[in-house]
């Protein structure tokens, strides 16, 4: 059965990055299709998406990064954050398989990846 599944990394702190939001919308409908919050290892508790509601298209991953790093202190939030919301597009061709779309993050910058 496919899902789509994603997890964050501080990259700033070396660590996962617990009770950050994330927003699931569907590009080719505009739908928003989950909000979740990652737990203490810095995943979901279930996959965002799985069985029959993961279905092949476009997709956003929106994670509110700057909005966490304000909460646990590493950045002031008294001016314009460099890194603030994160905005992960991807596509689906397959649902039957697997989707893992990590976020490794810092105030500075982030990176993503296709993972297992």
């Amino acid at each position: 059965m496919g899902r789509l599944t994603t997890h964050v990394l501080d990259i700033a702190a070396g660590r996962p990055a617990p009770g950050l939001r994330i927003r699931l919308t569907s590009l080719d409908s505009g739908a928003v299709l989950g909000e979740f919050t990652t737990n203490a290892d810095g995943r979901l508790d279930a996959p965002a998406l799985q069985g029959n509601a993961f279905q092949p298209g476009r997709y956003e991953l929106l994670f509110m990064a700057g909005e966490y790093f304000r909460r646990t202190g590493t950045i002031s939030g008294d001016g314009p954050d460099f890194i603030d919301e994160v905005p992960l597009r991807f596509g689906v061709k397959d649902a039957s398989q697997h989707y893992h779309v990590p976020l490794l993050v810092s105030p500075w910058a982030y990176s993503t990846y296709r993972g297992s």
